[in-house]
């Protein structure tokens, strides 16, 4: 912690907007990690230090009068909930008053959030702004929609799907597209719901409607309804549930178990697994008339499935949509543009390519560090000529002032009338077009895939009034958004840093005692775990800081926090000096805005998931992050003005890093992409259109666990179980354990649904102890749910206890120290959960409403509902040696109980495991207590 500060705060900050993306690299010197003082200059404005951890006054900078501005404490805290000995670490104390005060500290909420408190009582519920509100806000956000990059490319988008079924968009950070693109395209005349006459795969003819809607993917829950909440807020449009049932709307959202979609709405969000689960349905998505796969660069599983079987309905032959084509427009700030352009060319445009390798063909990143550009751009990708070409400052003006120009087709050109006159919000307004504007029309220039041409006098004209450009031979569009990016500087470690999380607690304290407002901070760590430490740290600290300082705000942001804990992180702050620092996962990394950002403290890794096939099981790994993500990280900083990334890293290990990051599909156990696939009529999968194909290790290894839970047969074909399991939204194995629950023989069903409640919830249900004392209390209250059996049992009976509870179920949650938001999201879950089970036959009658008496679960259900789990998790099993530790029953590796289960230390004849994380060592997680003949009997010995 500083004790001295060598830069008084208050200091004017010295920065022009920059007109173009630049990003300077500089190495930064940070003190030895043995020091527990910080020194409070500015690591990220010109000051370097030596290994002594002694400033350097740069030249820019005249050395200042020190003052004391936070005391020094007399020990650092560790970071970690807990050591590998799995005793808790000290740490400040926070009792209810305590969280409490943390969570007023936001101040004033945003004008139209839900003020409903999930932690406060029976409050009423807040019903929303009036039309009147919405109108006027929808006023104000219009004049910044129009100052947004892509609104200049609005008729180039709209041209280019009129005349192509596909587009690629590649979109640089800050551009608006995410936002825009929907909003510029559902008044298009092919987005329309259209009657039509299909044909079924029997021959039968029937008469239908299609289209009318476009649908959004996005990667993450959190992503897909902030920017619904935003689209609704531009439109002036209502979005919550009490008007959503009065009202029709436009823009609605769906994600797992929560869906927010008004009567008659034309712009959906939603998550890329809902999409998947509505094509079990509906395999030709004839509610859509476009989708938008955004994000694409992060290539989930679940998107490289979707684009598979998007691809297989654009050069279908449309007898399932009545023969109305599908939009599909492909967005991303990092756009992998030649092998998605290869991917979804028309058949026989591109010879050289093969399916399943389009993985790093050509990176259209646009990005701005050389290392990238030398790697893809120039070396692989050639700019074409429209994007070579400098634009300067355009002779047109908006209210009397230059207006900034890019490429666009529309805006290249000096005319009032370009090549685009003929577009109008409506179809209808086509009528207006003039001859007048028709011959002006041919006469312009057009673009189309970087091909500049020149549409003679007399050219035919299209409905619109639209001189033909040129159309792309293979079928696909793409455009090039500039961003609105400021120039930011990147300070990266001169020494590799042992631990990051000291370090980033040192940089971010640093930057807030010598940086000046207005510029916020946003630091990027691993997990929800990493978050919640350094945000205790934090809070300590800013408590010490002394009157000339700015206050601090810290907010979470990660995917477990409550919708309104999500939103506290986006809006700006109320108070007056007062700085906010965001902790954020990579949820922040693209889509989402942080407004006030100026700062960047990265640290350089992100948990994946990786297949580990000699464990023959799925890991969860923190490892470098990729270029590509380093990049948009940064990027963060220049959003709103000129800023600074600090990266808790070398430049060695930046340049070491891959350059994107892998796909999901290839590294991971792809168990769910043959089920859905297998489910959506796929009989071959290993011919299935993939952009990139896994290795056939893992697909075989895949197909022989599904056969092995009795998902598929001899053949290869999908059971009655299998079908079964492809309908839950719920993992495969998770479904697996539901049906086999339901068997007459377990008549666990209830039991097992409240278990399965609790494990999709996003989130633990046990919050962790912040002191050694916070833990004994924690001990003592939860003696009435920890059960011997294991962590599934425990949280049936807390499930249990919670839905007993007809009291004050917060306090409950207090007293236990478990999540408020978990409990009732599991009881969501749950509700949904029993309705599946009853429409799908599984429960024969609605259970009783809650509350309902507690009663304990019998040793012998207990183990009833276990046997029940190792129908799925055979495989995560792991049987006590003679050495005193468990080896897997498949693979033979070691692996230790975590320190989070009620397990741990305790010796079993053999356990089962839902989950596996390596840090130090392999940790088993959502540990139950099993039999070894129970494993032998499953296997059939």
């Amino acid at each position: 912690m500083p004790e001295k500060v060598y830069k008084k705060f208050g200091e004017e900050a010295t920065s022009a907007e920059s007109q173009k993306p630049d990003i300077k690299v500089e190495e930064k010197q940070r003190p030895s990690e043995k020091s527990s003082g910080l020194n409070g200059t500015a690591l990220a404005n010109g000051l370097k230090r030596s290994q002594d951890g002694n400033p350097k006054q740069s030249r820019t900078s005249s050395p200042q009068n020190s003052t004391s501005q936070i005391n020094k404490p007399e020990k650092r805290k560790e970071h970690a909930d807990h050591d590998d000995n799995g005793r808790a670490r000290k740490s400040p104390k926070l009792n209810g008053v305590e969280n409490k005060r943390m969570q007023e500290q936001t101040g004033s909420r945003p004008q139209f959030e839900n003020k409903s408190n999930s932690h406060v009582g029976d409050r009423p519920q807040y019903q929303g702004p009036s039309r009147k509100d919405l109108e006027r806000n929808a006023a104000v956000l219009d004049k910044t929609r129009r100052k947004l990059p892509v609104w200049l490319k609005k008729m180039d988008i709209r041209w280019g799907l009129r005349h192509h079924d596909i587009l690629l968009l590649n979109g640089e950070t800050g551009s608006g597209k995410s936002t825009q693109v929907p909003q510029f395209l559902y008044t298009e005349p092919w987005c329309v719901r259209q009657p039509v006459v299909i044909e079924k795969e029997d021959g039968r003819k029937e008469e239908a409607k299609v289209g009318g809607m476009i649908a959004i993917t996005q990667p993450r829950r959190i992503a897909a309804i902030t920017l619904a909440q935003r689209v609704a807020a531009e439109m002036g449009q209502p979005l919550n549930k009490a008007s959503i049932k009065k009202e029709p709307g436009t823009v609605g959202y769906s994600v797992r178990f929560d869906s927010m979609v008004p009567k008659d709405a034309k712009i959906k969000f939603v998550t890329e697994g809902i999409l998947l689960q509505e094509m079990l349905s509906d395999p030709h998505l004839t509610r859509y008339s476009a989708v938008i796969v955004d994000e694409v660069h992060e290539r989930s599983m679940d998107v490289d499935l979707i684009l598979g079987f998007l691809r297989n309905i654009v050069h279908g032959d449309l007898k399932g949509r009545g023969g109305v084509p599908l939009k599909v427009i492909i967005m991303s700030a990092t756009l992998d543009k030649g092998g998605i352009e290869a991917f979804f060319a028309k058949p026989g445009t591109q010879p050289g390519y093969v399916l399943g390798h389009s993985y790093g063909k050509v990176l259209a990143t646009d990005l701005p560090e050389d290392a990238v550009k030398e790697n893809t751009e120039e070396k692989f990708n050639p700019k074409p000529p429209h994007m070579k070409k400098q634009i300067g400052n355009a002779k047109r003006t908006t209210n009397g002032k230059p207006e900034k120009m890019d490429d666009s087709r529309r805006s290249s050109l000096d005319s009032e009338y370009s090549s685009w006159s003929g577009f109008s919000e409506t179809a209808e307004d086509t009528s207006k077009i003039t001859n007048e504007d028709k011959i002006s029309n041919v006469a312009k220039h057009t673009m189309t895939n970087g091909v500049d041409t020149k549409a003679d006098v007399g050219t035919p004209l299209d409905q619109a009034g639209i001189s033909r450009g040129v159309v792309s031979p293979n079928g696909v569009a793409y455009e090039y958004i500039r961003g609105r990016q400021h120039e930011v500087q990147t300070l990266c470690e001169v020494q590799p840093v042992q631990d990051y999380q000291h370090a980033m607690l040192q940089t971010i304290l640093q930057l807030h005692t010598s940086e000046p407002l207005p510029g916020d901070v946003l630091a990027f760590l691993t997990g929800q775990d990493e978050i919640e430490s350094l945000q205790v740290e934090l809070e300590k600290y800013s408590a010490m800081l002394t009157a000339n300082v700015p206050k601090m705000e810290v907010k979470p942001l990660h995917g477990s926090l409550s919708p309104e804990a999500q939103q506290d992180a986006f809006v700006k702050v109320q108070k007056k000096f007062t700085r906010k620092v965001v902790l954020a996962t990579n949820i922040a990394e693209t889509s989402l805005t942080v407004a006030g950002v100026r700062y960047v403290v990265d640290c350089g890794k992100a948990k994946v998931k990786q297949y580990r096939p000699h464990l023959g099981m799925e890991s969860l790994l923190i490892k470098p992050i990729s270029k590509v993500s380093a990049i948009q990280r940064a990027g963060r900083a220049g959003r709103e003005a000129k800023g600074k990334c600090i990266r808790i890293y070398t430049n060695a290990e930046y340049l070491k890093m891959d350059q994107d990051e892998l796909p999901e599909i290839m590294r991971c156990n792809v168990i769910e992409a043959v089920l859905k696939m297998k489910a959506r009529g796929v009989e071959d999968v290993l011919t299935f259109p993939l952009m990139d194909s896994p290795d056939v290790m893992y697909m075989e290894k895949a197909l022989n666990h599904l056969y092995a839970m009795d998902a598929l047969d001899e053949n290869g074909s999908l059971t009655k179980v299998g079908k079964q399991m492809a309908k839950f939204p719920l993992p495969a194995t998770h479904g697996r354990v539901l049906i086999a629950a339901a068997d007459s023989s377990a008549d666990c069903l209830l039991e097992v649904i409240d278990i399965l409640a609790c494990l999709n919830t996003d989130n633990e249900i046990f919050l962790q102890p912040k002191s050694e004392e916070q833990n004994e209390t924690m001990n003592e209250n939860r003696s009435d749910i920890y059960r011997r059996e294991g962590d599934l049992i425990t949280l049936l009976t807390t499930m249990q206890r919670y839905a007993a509870e007809n009291t004050n179920r917060n306090d409950w949650c207090q007293k236990h120290l478990v999540s408020v938001r978990a409990m009732k999201l599991a009881c969501t879950i749950r509700k949904q959960l029993r309705q599946i089970c009853l429409n799908e036959k599984l429960l024969s009658e609605q259970p009783p409403a809650d509350p309902q008496p507690f009663e304990p679960i019998t040793p012998d259900k207990a183990s009833v509902v276990m046997k029940t789990f190792l129908k799925a998790f055979i495989k995560e099993t792991a049987i006590l040696g003679p050495d005193g530790s468990y080896k897997t029953t498949a693979g033979k590796e070691s692996i230790h109980i975590h320190p989070s289960s009620v397990l741990y230390g305790k010796k079993l004849e053999a356990i089962m495991f839902l989950q596996h994380v390596f840090t130090t060592k392999n940790y088993a997680k959502k540990v139950s207590a099993i039999q070894a003949d129970w494993i032998a009997e499953q296997y059939g010995l």
